[in-house]
C-alpha cells in the first residue's frame, strides 16, 4: 500500500510489551517505569487480527519488539501465530539478547526468521554499567544459538555517539566479521528534540524511503516514530486505524513527547 509521498508502505513492527529485563541508560530510567495494566496490552488474538489487516492491505513484513520481547509470555505461541498468516514473507524480531539462547530453537520452529540483537559493546563492564546490571555472556550465548537455530541473517543494532569509527563499534565490526553476521550502527536518537539520522547499514532513518507502521503493546498504530499521531485499534478497529495511519504518516519525522523508546521499539 502507498502513502500520500507514494512511498510503499510494506513493514509492520510491532511492540508486544513494554516490559524488558534491562534498565540501559539512554532507554529508561534506574527505578524504572510506570507499566501497563495487563488488560491494556492487546492480545495474541488481537495482534494476530491486525496482522491480518495489514496483509490484506499490503504489508508482508513483520518485526517483534518491546519493551523486551522475549519477556512476554507465551512470546513463541505468538509467533506461531502470525507466521502461519498467510502474506506475511518476512518475520523478524529486536531482542537485547538476554534470554535468546533459551528461546533461539524454539522461536525458529515457531516460524521465525531472522533477528537483531541489540549490543553496544564487548566489554562486559561497561555492557554491565549502561545496562545497569546486564550480563554480556548471556547476550553472546543468545548471538551463538541464534546462528546454529539459523536464524538467518543474525544482525547487531549497535548504538554510538557519532559513527562507527568509535572503540565500541569497532570491535564490534571485527567481531561481526569473524562470526559472520551483520553489525548496524544506529546513532543515538532523541525524541523529544527530533534527533534521528540514517542508520550505518541499514535504512532506518531515511524518511523518503520510509516503509514503515507501528504497532504499540496497547494498541495504537502510529505512522511515524518521530510522531504524537496515533490510533487505537481497540476504538477504530485494525483496518480504519492502519488506513488512517497511513494517511497521517507524514513525510518527514518531526518530534514526539509521547514516545518512549522502552514502551515503542527503535
Amino acid at each position: 500500500m502507498f502513502d500520500r509521498y507514494n512511498r510503499n508502505i510494506n513493514y509492520l513492527r510491532i511492540s508486544v510489551t513494554d516490559r524488558c529485563n534491562l534498565r540501559c541508560r539512554y532507554c529508561m530510567p534506574a527505578e524504572g517505569v510506570p507499566l501497563l495494566n495487563h488488560r491494556d496490552i492487546l492480545t495474541f488474538e488481537e495482534i494476530t487480527a491486525v496482522v491480518k489487516a495489514a496483509v490484506n492491505m499490503g504489508i508482508d513484513k513483520i518485526r517483534l519488539t518491546g519493551g523486551e520481547p522475549l519477556v512476554r509470555k507465551g512470546i513463541t505461541e505468538l509467533v506461531g501465530m502470525i507466521a502461519s498468516v498467510d502474506g506475511v514473507k518476512d518475520l523478524g524480531m529486536t531482542t537485547n539478547g538476554i534470554l535468546l539462547s533459551q528461546f533461539a530453537e524454539q522461536l525458529k520452529t515457531a516460524g521465525l526468521q531472522r533477528v537483531n540483537v541489540s549490543l553496544d559493546t564487548l566489554d562486559a563492564d561497561k555492557y554491565r554499567i549502561l545496562t545497569r546490571g546486564g550480563d554480556i555472556s548471556f547476550v553472546l550465548q543468545g548471538i551463538q544459538a541464534s546462528i546454529q537455530a539459523g536464524l538467518n541473517p543474525v544482525k547487531i543494532n549497535c548504538v554510538v555517539t557519532e559513527n562507527s569509527d568509535e572503540e565500541n563499534a569497532i570491535k564490534l565490526k571485527d567481531f561481526a566479521l569473524r562470526q559472520g553476521i551483520q553489525v548496524r550502527f544506529i546513532r543515538r536518537m532523541d525524541l523529544e528534540t527530533g534527533v534521528f539520522s540514517v542508520v550505518e547499514g541499514g535504512e532506518g532513518g531515511n524518511c523518503g524511503i520510509c516503509n514503515r507502521l507501528r504497532l504499540t503493546a496497547n494498541g495504537l498504530l502510529k505512522p511515524c516514530l518521530f510522531s504524537d499521531m496515533e490510533f487505537a485499534v481497540r476504538e477504530f478497529g485494525a483496518e480504519k486505524a492502519l488506513t488512517n495511519a497511513l494517511e497521517a504518516k507524514p513525510l518527514r519525522g518531526c518530534y514526539s513527547l509521547k514516545n518512549k523508546f522502552y514502551n515503542i521499539g527503535g
